[in-house]
């Protein structure tokens, strides 16, 4: 792994080395944290997008990886600690993100883990670059923000984006949905199996994530959809049956039933292996030991 010279380093925060990458996009530059734990062969985990996605998320899992290989955790542009411009975000930004983050940090090909909606630009990125990813690792893989799951068409989705980038509707309406007894909720029904989990220290961590100044534009642009990297379920399938290099996919046995109709269609294909384990779309994060050793058979076959 390389150090750029566009890089800072800062203090660590779940036990490695975290730094700056000073990405530059349509000529501004942004700040985009992402940490590296571990010493071996390199791997890339890509947390899934969410209105409080952190890399913090994939702490047990980088740190159980740790033992092997050395495990680098992304913090996406407009999430975690990065920073929160106001920009559009779009698939063509995440997708240049990914696409020079990698090329950037990495000097040697790798092993690719993503999570949730950031499996479609994993997939992408694979099918763009097949010689720097050697396996590739989709865990709960969705591709369709929240309310497009729910069937509301495109104008509206647009609209709910909009007002809530509004300077002050769009506040108020950003804290009504982050609450912590809204994301309470939220965990309880999608996220965790296990509500006993959900204390009141893991929710108020939760909701220091939805603190941050700017904190409401990615978020806003993944649940009205418009950060799906895919339009359809037929396109996602395309481009995963076109990957030739060796694909898991972690099905969430008791994910959504959308949500599970979903990755049991990307289950079907034949190039890839999948395992299916209790948890629903936080099963990264509710049961890193069982996805981790189900990713450490995977890698040693």
């Amino acid at each position: 792994m390389t150090t750029p010279t566009n890089q800072t380093q800062l203090n660590s925060s779940i036990g490695g080395t975290k730094k700056v990458y000073h990405w530059n996009f349509l000529d501004k530059q942004y700040r985009v944290i992402y940490e590296t734990v571990g010493d071996g062969s390199p791997v890339l985990l890509l947390p899934a997008f969410s209105t409080v996605s952190s890399r913090s998320e994939m702490k047990s899992i980088a740190n159980l990886l740790a033992t092997q290989y050395q495990v680098t955790v992304l913090d996406w542009l407009g999430f975690g600690e990065s920073q929160c411009p106001s920009v559009d975000y779009n698939p063509a930004l995440f997708e240049q993100l990914l696409g020079d983050f990698v090329k950037s940090v990495f000097n040697s090909s790798l092993i690719l883990i993503a999570a949730g909606h950031a499996s479609g630009y994993a997939v992408k990125f694979v099918q763009n670059n097949p010689d720097i990813i050697s396996q590739l690792i989709l865990i709960a893989p969705t591709w369709q923000g929240p309310l497009r799951v729910m069937g509301l068409p495109d104008g509206v989705r647009n609209g709910v984006k909009n007002l809530v980038r509004s300077p002050f509707i769009g506040q108020g309406l950003y804290y009504l949905n982050t609450t912590p007894s809204f994301l309470h909720l939220m965990y309880k029904r999608h996220v965790y199996v296990d509500e006993s989990k959900l204390t009141p220290e893991f929710i108020a961590q939760k909701h220091q994530i939805t603190s941050k100044e700017g904190a409401r534009y990615a978020p806003a642009a993944f649940v009205t959809g418009a950060i799906d990297p895919v339009a359809d379920r037929e396109e996602f399938l395309q481009l995963l049956d076109s990957i030739s290099i060796p694909v898991l996919i972690i099905l969430a046995e008791n994910a959504p039933p959308k949500s599970k109709t979903e990755m049991e269609a990307m289950a079907e294909l034949q190039q890839v292996q999948t395992v299916q384990l209790r948890g629903t779309l936080g099963i990264y994060e509710e049961y890193p030991e069982a996805v981790t050793k189900a990713i450490q058979n995977f890698l040693i076959t």
